[in-house]
C-alpha cells in the first residue's frame, strides 16, 4: 500500500483548491490547464492503459471501455462538465440565494472514486504517469469546485470542509481497487480488468471533450496547440 501516493493525491487537490482564495486564475489561463491535462490523459490511455487492459485477454475488453465513455455521459448530466473545468451556479427558486449543488458533488464523487481506482492495479511503469495524469487532471477541478461553493454563497469554512471531502474520494478509489486486489473485499478481483477498462472509457470522455474545448470556432490558436503537444509529449517521456 502506498501511502506517500495517497497523501500526493489529497494534497494536490488541497492545495489547488485552496489557491482560489489567494490567487485570480484566469479563464484563459484554466484552459490552458485543462488542454495540458486532457493531451496527458489521453496519451496516457493509448500509450499505457489500453494496451495493458487488451493484453490482459479479457473477451469483448472493448464494449467496457465503451460503457465507461457513456457512463460518463451519464455523470455529466449531475456535474455539469466541472470535469473539464466548466463552473455553473444555479439561482434557488429565482432568487439571489444559491442553492447548494449536492447533484455536482455526488456524481463528481462518483467520477473521482472510479479514477482512482486503477491507481493500486497498474504495472509500474505506468503507475507514476497515470498518477501524474490524475494530479494534472484534479488540479483544475479542484479550482473549479472551490469557485463554484464560494459562488454558491456558502461560508469558506464550509467550501473547505467540502473540497476535503472531495480530496479524500480519490484515495479511497484507489484504497478500494487495493483491497479488490488483495482480496479484502470479496473475491472480485477477477473483475479488475473490466473495471480498468470502464475507468479507461471515462478517461478517453474526460480527454477528448477537453481537447474539443479548448478549442474557439473549431481551430486551435497556437498557445494551445503547444500546451496540447507538451501534454502528450510529457506522456511519451514519461515511457
Amino acid at each position: 500500500m502506498n501511502f506517500l501516493m495517497y497523501i500526493i493525491l489529497f494534497l494536490s487537490v488541497i492545495i489547488s483548491g485552496i489557491s482560489v482564495l489567494f490567487i485570480n486564475i484566469s479563464s484563459r489561463n484554466l484552459k490552458l490547464i485543462l488542454s495540458f491535462s486532457g493531451a496527458f490523459l489521453f496519451a496516457i490511455c493509448v500509450l499505457h492503459l489500453i494496451p495493458e487492459i487488451y493484453i490482459s485477454g479479457t473477451p469483448n475488453i472493448g464494449i467496457y471501455i465503451l460503457i465507461g465513455f457513456f457512463a460518463q455521459i451519464l455523470l455529466e448530466f449531475f456535474t455539469e462538465g466541472i470535469e473539464h473545468g466548466h463552473i455553473h451556479v444555479h439561482n434557488h427558486n429565482g432568487h439571489n440565494h444559491q442553492a447548494f449543488p449536492y447533484a455536482m458533488m455526488i456524481g463528481l464523487s462518483i467520477h473521482s472514486f472510479l479514477e482512482g481506482m486503477p491507481l493500486s492495479n497498474t504495472g509500474t511503469d505506468t503507475h507514476n504517469s497515470l498518477l501524474t495524469g490524475i494530479i494534472m487532471h484534479n488540479i483544475p477541478i479542484a479550482m473549479a469546485l472551490m469557485t463554484m461553493l464560494l459562488q454558491s454563497h456558502i461560508s469558506k469554512k464550509t467550501a473547505i470542509f467540502w473540497l476535503i471531502v472531495f480530496a479524500l474520494i480519490t484515495p479511497l478509489g484507489s484504497f478500494t481497487s487495493y483491497a479488490i486486489g488483495e482480496n479484502m473485499i470479496g473475491n472480485i478481483s477477477i473483475y479488475f480488468d473490466r473495471i480498468m477498462a470502464v475507468v479507461v472509457g471515462i478517461f478517453l470522455h474526460i480527454s477528448t471533450t477537453i481537447l474539443f474545448e479548448s478549442s474557439e470556432n473549431h481551430r486551435f490558436n497556437l498557445i494551445k496547440f503547444i500546451v496540447i503537444l507538451m501534454g502528450a509529449g510529457f506522456a511519451i517521456v514519461s515511457m
